[in-house]
């Protein structure tokens, strides 16, 4: 018997693309130079770990405003032998003369937005590396090829790229030589869509290739590895880091990692922290990242009814934007860098039945404007507010932006891949932006500044102290149904980062949209949390809000007492997706349009 009809063209979901469906495998990140190589590398037989890796690579070279080998890296992960949610932790940490009383005896009352002294132990390239030989199947050699190949021949330089250069040409050109002769090679900022290279980095990756020698391909991307942590690498970065330089401070300082520093970095998997929302168990990265805050604003959200929090109406906005400042309060009150077994207690006390009731019930009819971290036994971390109205913020928030004084706001990017057999990776590199400290000349890469997440404040739990990994704002997701991987996620975008995942999960587990309706939908995010980055400031009532959600949302966010900032129609978020259902292996995937540099491939 014939089917049913399909439906006419005007009653189909209004998306800017399909959302991808196949068996074979899927990729999705926030550039498509990364997704079409993580995609030829499973076509040639790479698992998803090694098409993540692969992928991540070649960001280092299409995305280096966004992140680089210099920065860091937080993944969760699934096997198919072993479907527990694990994360990869290459978040670097605190370098070991990173003291307190060293910034205070530098004049600083917080570690600056820019410059080497705000770096931590690069993280990135050695997780990636750890990630290829534990889990992967592929020789670095041909992983590397591909990044190597872009570096050499060029990748188009994307329109935001091109912005980003034109804020710090000044400050290249007066205080970064390094960064203005990597960057600017003809004396001017590349125009957009015209070809860069990075000569020295591909130099860099061959150089890490020839050093991947030995009688085992784990042992060769062992060597690889200490060639990387011991060796030029180290040495380099470490000679250049002591030669003072300018800072978001307005002055000079020298950085203090050193080669050690390098070699006493080493990448882990640690069990994933996870909640139950609706069927659907929600694995995030612990307490040294922000992973939690989605995990706690899920558990209080269901105490209200599917109405009350429908992230298409002002009423659901309003809710879910008073319940992630609930979150986002506990964050800077709880949160920091601890161990698993540490954390344990605090995390069991943020996730507890009885505390997310509590919270809900904070949650009234108008907006709130003040800091309310719980109460869970432990005393609260109160940070001093500086307040910033949204006025003072430009459209697409989020995106990184730096002022001759080299004030950052950072952003980074994202890779989402999963495999006709079952492995798949979520996974957020960052960090290292060209635009977060002067360029290390025979490197071809900038050191990080994730140090400025931290505090000089020995009360505070994201503290900074020498061997502590900072609190990242890094937050990748993995979803499970009865203990069996069914879909990763994440996106950019810094303390937006689970603000812009938590209406995407409401609109899919709640009210049954698709990946990629769920993407496209017109989204929103709080600014009245204290921000991650420097100078760390906050908007009490702070809402921004996409231009599509309508002039009667906005009007009635408005009346409910938010300080309501009204963006681009699409300015918010670049998250993507990939899925898979383990009874029937089909895959899915799609890929936000923002930006115009996401996409999604498979098959």
């Amino acid at each position: 018997m014939a089917g049913s009809p399909p439906p006419p063209i005007d009653a189909l979901p209004r998306t800017t693309r399909p959302t991808l469906r196949g068996s074979f495998g899927m990729c999705a990140s926030t550039h498509w130079l990364a997704s079409a190589t993580a995609q030829s590398v499973l076509e040639r037989g790479g698992n998803a770990f090694d098409a993540a890796t692969a992928g991540a690579f070649v960001l280092h070279v299409a995305e280096p405003h966004l992140n680089g080998p210099g920065g860091d890296l937080v993944a969760v992960l699934a096997t198919a032998a072993d479907p527990s949610p694990r994360v990869l932790a290459g978040q670097g940490h605190a370098p070991r003369r990173a003291t307190i009383d060293h910034f205070l005896a530098e004049g600083l009352d917080h570690v600056p937005g820019t410059g080497a002294l705000a770096a931590a132990v690069p993280g990135a390239v050695d997780s990636w590396l750890w990630l290829l030989a534990e889990l992967g199947t592929w020789e670095l050699t041909d992983v590397l090829a591909y990044a190597i190949d872009y570096a050499e021949r060029g990748v188009p330089v994307v329109p935001r790229l091109a912005h980003v250069l034109s804020t710090v040409e000044d400050l290249f050109r007066d205080h970064w030589p390094t960064s203005y002769a990597l960057w600017m090679p003809e004396g001017s900022v590349p125009q957009p869509y015209s070809t860069l290279v990075n000569p020295t980095y591909a130099r860099t990756l061959r150089r890490l290739c020839a050093a991947a020698t030995g009688e085992t391909r784990t042992g060769r991307i062992q060597s690889a590895r200490d060639t990387w942590r011991t060796g030029f690498v180290a040495a380099e970065v470490a000679e250049f880091a002591q030669v003072p330089h300018r800072h978001s401070s307005g002055r000079d300082h020298a950085g203090v990692i050193t080669a050690a520093d390098f070699a006493d970095f080493t990448p882990s998997l640690e069990p994933a922290v996870t909640a139950e929302f609706r069927g659907t168990t929600v694995a995030k990265p612990g307490l040294w990242s922000q992973g939690p805050v989605l995990l706690q604003a899920l558990t209080v959200l269901d105490h209200f009814d599917d109405e009350q929090i429908d992230p298409s109406t002002a009423r659901g906005i309003h809710t879910i934007t008073e319940v992630v400042k609930l979150a986002m309060a506990d964050r800077e009150a709880y949160y920091g860098q601890l161990d698993p077994v540490d954390a344990e207690p605090v995390v069991r006390r943020l996730l507890s039945r009885r505390y997310s009731e509590e919270r809900a019930a904070l949650v009234g009819e108008v907006a709130s404007t003040e800091f309310r971290p719980g109460d869970i036994g432990v005393a609260p971390y109160t940070p001093a507010l500086v307040t910033r109205r949204p006025a003072d913020l430009a459209d697409g928030v989020g995106e990184p932006t730096v002022q001759q004084t080299g004030e950052t706001r950072g952003d980074t990017c994202h890779i989402d891949v999963v495999d006709r057999w079952g492995n798949i990776i979520s996974a957020t590199p960052s960090g290292g932006w060209l635009q977060s400290s002067p360029a290390v000349p025979g490197l071809g890469f900038a050191l990080g500044t994730r140090l400025q997440m931290t505090w000089l404040d020995p009360a505070a739990p994201a503290r900074l102290a020498p061997g502590r990994r900072p609190r990242t704002t890094l937050s990748p997701t993995l979803l499970l149904r009865d203990g069996r991987p069914v879909a990763a996620l994440g996106t950019p975008g810094g303390d937006q980062q689970d603000q812009w995942q938590l209406p995407y999960l409401l609109r899919t587990l709640v009210f049954g949209l698709d990946p990629q309706e769920a993407i496209d939908a017109p989204t929103f995010h709080t600014t009245a949390v204290v921000s991650s980055f420097w100078p760390r400031t906050w908007t009490p009532g702070g809402l921004v809000v996409e231009e599509r959600a309508g002039e009667a949302v906005v009007a009635e966010l408005v009346a409910r007492g938010h300080d309501v900032t009204v963006s681009g129609p699409w300015s918010q978020g670049r998250l993507s997706v990939v899925t898979r259902d383990p009874d029937t292996g089909v895959l899915r995937a799609a890929a936000n349009p923002r930006g115009a540099q996401g996409y999604a491939v498979g098959r």
